[in-house]
């Protein structure tokens, strides 16, 4: 099924009723994709949003906390792998179809 639950009290993400373990970053990268579906986020807004505007290193930080994010709910179902998108030349955004 893949269905992707975030649990904001305790911080939590579930995939199918199962716990991913995230990191804070790759928790707050996933928190702002699913508040705001289909909006592409390019990566210097994802560097801004979620590391903040004093954040100095590149934005393949975000390509690879993406690519991490990915794996991680892939264990569980690629649908769920399948919900950050890619969107050439732009960013990412979170399209996640239940």
């Amino acid at each position: 099924r893949g269905d992707i639950k975030l649990d904001e009290v305790s911080r939590k993400v579930y995939v199918d009723e199962e716990h991913v373990g995230l990191t804070l970053k790759e928790y707050e990268l996933l928190h702002l994709f699913m508040q705001n579906p289909e909006i592409v986020y390019s990566r210097d807004t994802l560097l801004e949003k979620v590391w903040g505007y004093g954040y100095s290193g590149g934005t393949r930080t975000v390509d690879t906390h993406i690519k991490t994010l990915r794996i991680k709910l892939g264990k569980f179902s690629e649908k769920a792998s399948d919900a950050i998108q890619t969107v050439w030349g732009i960013g990412y955004r979170f399209d996640h179809v239940k």
